[in-house]
């Protein structure tokens, strides 16, 4: 991975149809060098951070050590159990709502009262980190199933969050009881009246302990999101506020649905191409497509510019 390139996360290109694309980036486009890459928003995560052990994700406890510092995070394992709304329908019941649900504080503390007791007489304390943020700690040598991450599992089965085996049903069994306590809840019952998503069911993702290595991108990582956050923090990235696209490094813009804004960091990277600073701009999108613009790439002069990013 070249030490000056400037990745650029972005939506699945279908959240930009119908937007046209400037000649000028249209002609970049046509001369790119393009890719097939794995789908999804975690996938997308999954190609800028590497881990010791291979195969781990552990979210929770990176993000927990982002809040609370490393050394505290160190001693356990952590996993995400927060709130969702499942919709059943003839067969099944579908995650229709994570992180989006419109908790405030004081609805996120009346749902999780009934719980801690549930959860800790398991051995397991659950607390809220934000309204829909909430974590479980575990004794380091516990053993976990593998929990799909939510990113992955959006509108897709529920039932196949547990997965199988023995410790698979004892989480089952806790969040049965968990559900049974979420649908009764008088917070629910005001939701349902407003017609606002109920928080009827936990999704448990990102469980594990501290892991031995995290390597990242070169350069510094701008995002909002906790979780890219707490995996740049772990790889030793420089977290940055202030957009700068003439620098190397991972600039989050998944949730951005306005081209002409992509395009306007796009034309400032490109001069940075053009200078040397830069040896690389990529645009990474969710749908899998990965595009790779470099400066020497201008003489292909004969290739026709593209009008819309499907081309």
């Amino acid at each position: 991975m070249s030490d000056r390139r400037l990745t650029l996360l972005l939506g699945a290109r279908r959240h930009f149809a119908g937007q046209p694309l400037a000649p000028a980036f249209g002609r970049a486009l046509a001369r790119a060098r393009r890719e097939a890459v794995a789908e999804g928003e975690l996938a997308q995560l999954q190609r800028y951070f590497r881990l010791r052990p291979a195969g781990a994700w552990p979210s929770a406890a990176l993000i927990e050590g982002l809040q609370r510092g490393a050394d505290e995070g160190r001693h356990s394992q952590w996993l995400r159990a927060d709130p969702v709304w499942l919709q059943a329908d003839l067969s099944t019941a579908r995650l229709m709502a994570w992180g989006n649900l419109g908790l405030d504080e004081a609805e996120a503390e009346a749902l999780l009262r009934p719980l801690k007791p549930l959860f800790g007489d398991a051995g397991f304390p659950i607390e809220a980190r934000g309204p829909e943020a909430w974590l479980v700690c575990l004794p380091r040598e516990s053993r976990l199933p593998v929990f799909p991450h939510p990113l992955d599992a959006l509108g897709g089965d529920a039932f196949d969050q547990l997965g199988q085996g023995p410790e698979a049903r004892r989480w089952r069994a806790l969040l049965a009881e968990a559900q049974v306590l979420l649908h009764e809840h008088p917070v629910n019952a005001v939701r349902r009246r407003a017609s606002l998503p109920p928080a009827n069911s936990l999704w448990f993702w990102g469980g594990g302990a501290w892991p031995d290595a995290v390597e990242g991108v070169a350069g510094s990582v701008v995002s909002a999101d906790p979780e890219l956050r707490a995996f740049a923090q772990a790889a030793g990235c420089r977290l940055a506020e202030a957009v700068d696209a003439t620098r190397p490094g991972l600039l989050d813009l998944r949730p951005q649905r306005q081209w002409r804004v992509v395009e306007d960091i796009c034309a400032v990277a490109r001069a940075a191409l053009a200078t040397g600073t830069l040896d690389a701009l990529v645009l990474d999108f969710a749908d899998g497509h990965r595009v790779h613009v470099t400066h020497g790439q201008r003489w292909r002069f004969w290739r026709r510019a593209v009008a819309d990013l499907r081309a």
